[in-house]
């Protein structure tokens, strides 16, 4: 996956409570193959109207914030079932953080499994966020990983805390997969050892 170590963006505020994952892309996208782009799909029925246009209420369809590379979320996040496509969602829309003081357990694991940074804050540091993107005369805000640090545009700076194994895993750019190919010498080592002593064990052709 794609390595994250530092983002400078324009960050949407979506003052929603527990927005879930079938919100996030709703049920009828999920056989979607992944080498679809899953951005047409985000937020898909949020954004429109019933008659399927979209809707300048919605904060992503607004010019301001059309580009936007990071959201600031409220409580809540991701909740609902577990679906790794509303991540793929948010990634292929340009997403690749999200701001919230709670998120969806399962959804905030898949995110940082896919190279998108969920950072859980205080409400009281959402709320100051919203409040000086709105005034503020830009809504660009800088995510720096390394030192686990957002700039906003008013000047001020916030902290923020993170696994430290998954935080490595972010600044690398290592999935599941990339972590265990690290160790494909010990592997093959251990198959050969066990291929040498259990030959029984091998697959016939």
């Amino acid at each position: 996956m794609e390595a994250f170590r530092k983002l400078t963006a324009t960050a949407a505020p979506i003052q929603i409570a527990n927005i879930d994952t079938d919100q996030i892309i709703p049920a009828r996208f999920l056989k979607t193959p992944r080498s679809t782009n899953h951005g047409q799909f985000l937020f898909h029925d949020m954004r429109r109207g019933r008659d399927g246009n979209l809707s300048e209420d919605f904060i992503l369809n607004q010019k301001e914030f059309k580009a936007s590379g990071i959201l600031v979320a409220d409580n809540n996040f991701g909740c609902g079932s577990s679906r790794e496509s509303a991540v793929y969602a948010l990634h292929d829309a340009g997403i690749k953080c999200v701001i919230a003081p709670s998120f969806g357990d399962i959804f905030y694991t898949n995110s940082l499994k896919n190279g998108l940074l969920p950072i859980k804050l205080d409400r009281s540091i959402v709320q100051a966020i919203w409040k000086a993107l709105a005034s503020a005369n830009s809504s660009e805000v800088e995510v720096d990983l390394e030192s686990q640090t957002i700039h906003l545009p008013d000047g001020s700076t916030y902290g923020f805390e993170i696994d430290p194994f998954r935080k490595q895993c972010l600044l690398e750019g290592l999935d599941d997969i990339d972590l265990t190919l690290k160790h494909q010498e010990s592997i093959e080592q251990h198959e050969l050892i066990e291929e040498t002593n259990y030959p029984w064990t091998r697959s016939i052709n």
